[in-house]
């Protein structure tokens, strides 16, 4: 099969051919239809994060389940799928407390002294990114890292679902716990924020204000349900979020990753406000509280793939989005092969996309 390879960090991903292995016993193989596209994996082509290298990258993908292990009982060939990154063991702490996005075991790869799932023709073993390895024609993971969704969802759009969509509507349903009638910072027009702006349209909240510095992205954003639009090049963004609202919102949402960025989102949630970092930090990022803003009393915090549990939360999406909640067919800025995958992160680095789409 074809897939998109990772060498060193930093690079540019190459297209191979790979041999892809039978299922174990917990494993499912997968026919992948379409792969988002995501800023977790420029983090590594970028150098900012590591990962155990040659690694086919991907994570956020749909396909069509071909083969299940022998102890398989929730998957069959045939079944649309969506695979997610928050693989989790079923058998943590974490995982029984309701946390699975928590766990802390690893249940992606074999195990020492088991064949590689994938390797090249010489025998030398490629790697999966967080056990998924989305960027392939073929997908073979473990039980845990997927979930079925209904056949009436197009798999270009139920991709999205299985990392930025969860992650922004996440954020707003299940970390924040938004309320009516609030209003609502988000920093960054991309696709996990465009994903949280919608979310806080579908909570109900009175006002909703998209901040980015690409007024197609903040236009974009308006279509799914931002009230207000801040342009991030104009002025101070906090200041221009403070005067909208005569002194903060009552939630700030941080979807880009960037140090500055989630200072400005912490000052634009007002006192006693919440503000929660999305996006995905350089492990050597620092962020600078002072004692001023720790008696704010304002709620700091992240959040991990939303802070839900994906075999619940992408088959209810995928449900809004079919009852027409959900807009999901606008956030997808372009389709391409798998061989202009490179392309799409250039694009992804110049801001001109909400979300990519590599298509098999």
């Amino acid at each position: 099969m074809r897939a998109a390879v990772l060498r060193e960090i930093p690079g540019e991903l190459t297209i191979e051919d790979l041999r892809v292995d039978a299922p174990r016993p917990r494993e499912v193989l997968i026919r992948t239809v379409a792969a988002g596209v995501c800023h977790s994996d420029l983090h590594h082509l970028d150098g900012s994060l590591q990962h155990a290298v040659p690694v086919v990258m991907g994570h956020e993908s749909a396909g069509i389940v071909e083969a299940v292990g022998s102890e398989v009982t929730d998957f069959a060939p045939g079944d649309p799928v969506v695979s997610c990154l928050s693989v989790f063991c079923g058998h943590c702490e974490m995982c029984l407390t309701g946390h699975p996005y928590r766990c802390f075991k690893d249940p992606s790869g074999r195990g020492k002294g088991v064949p590689s799932r994938l390797t090249r023709d010489d025998g030398a073993v490629v790697h999966q990114f967080y056990g998924v390895g989305g960027f392939a024609e073929e997908m073979l993971v473990s039980e845990h890292a997927v979930v079925k969704v209904t056949p009436d969802i197009p798999l270009d759009r139920a991709a999205l679902l299985g990392c930025g969509v969860m992650t922004g509507l996440g954020a707003v349903f299940r970390t924040a716990r938004v309320e009516p009638g609030t209003t609502v910072a988000v920093v960054g027009a991309g696709g996990v924020g465009l994903a949280a702006i919608q979310g806080a349209r579908i909570a109900g909240a009175a006002r909703v204000i998209a901040v980015d510095r690409v007024a197609d992205k903040l236009t974009l954003a308006g279509r799914l349900g931002a009230t207000d639009a801040v342009d991030a090049t104009d002025g101070d963004p906090v200041e221009q979020v403070q005067e909208l609202t005569g002194g903060g919102v009552d939630y700030a949402f941080e979807a880009i990753g960037n140090p500055v960025t989630v200072r400005q989102c912490f000052s634009m949630a007002k006192r006693g406000g919440f503000a929660c970092v999305i996006g995905l930090l350089a492990s050597d990022d620092t962020v600078t509280l002072t004692g001023r803003d720790i008696s704010s009393l304002k709620i700091f915090t992240s959040t991990a793939m939303g802070g839900g549990s994906f075999r619940v939360d992408i088959p209810r999406y995928a449900d809004m989005y079919l009852r027409g909640v959900l807009d999901l067919d606008s956030m997808v800025s372009a389709r391409l092969p798998i061989t202009g995958v490179n392309d799409a992160f250039t694009a992804m680095k110049a801001g001109e996309v909400a979300r990519s789409v590599i298509t098999f």
